[in-house]
């Protein structure tokens, strides 16, 4: 298999990314521990665009490693989507937004060239009881895939099948690391 593993950490000077560090080490050791390739890309080094479309073409597998920032993806991860994604709109990775004048039975979304699988793994400063729970303020009980639908969809538009998403919480104030670590290997080593 071929697994494509993206560490989207930003960092700031409150969190380094030291956990989304070690969370990338894990999936890599295990999917090399199976015998899969793996490819790495991360938001702090330079990257280039059509190199990233190649592999997207080229995984099976795309484990993205997610720090929460304001509800949504890290700024940079943000810029790389909009580089890379756009560019495999081109004929690489989708057929434009899957819609044709010849054919209008072809819905919007429909036009996914890709195969592969993804997995979300998702780092929050939030505690895990603000979500699944009506009776939270913040998220009204609402869970980590209810707000990463949007992800959901733009993986869903490039034809990717979703794996259940992979959450920690509390990360900040309350960390729990090196079960955190546990946890993710446990959660990966059916997907691999």
């Amino acid at each position: 298999m071929n697994v494509l593993i993206i560490n989207t950490h930003q960092p700031y000077p409150f969190s380094e990314g030291k956990l989304s560090a070690a969370m990338v080490d894990v999936a890599a050791e295990l999917a090399r521990g199976k015998g899969h390739q793996v490819q790495l890309t991360t938001m702090t080094e330079a990257y280039d665009i059509e190199a990233e479309v190649e592999k997207h073409l080229w995984a099976d597998l795309v484990i993205l490693q997610i720090p929460v920032n304001w509800m949504g993806v890290p700024w940079s991860f943000k810029k790389y989507m909009d580089e890379v994604y756009t560019t495999g709109m081109m004929g690489a990775l989708c057929d434009g937004d899957g819609r044709s004048r010849e054919d209008a039975s072809k819905q919007y979304g429909s036009g996914g060239k890709l195969s592969s699988r993804y997995l979300m793994s998702l780092t929050f400063n939030a505690p895990q009881a603000a979500f699944d729970d009506e009776n939270q303020f913040l998220f009204e009980g609402k869970g980590v895939d209810d707000l990463m639908f949007p992800m959901h969809m733009n993986f869903r538009f490039f034809g990717m099948s979703a794996l259940p998403t992979f959450a920690s919480f509390d990360v900040m104030k309350n960390p729990d690391t090196e079960n955190d670590l546990v946890r993710f290997q446990q959660h990966l080593a059916p997907h691999l």
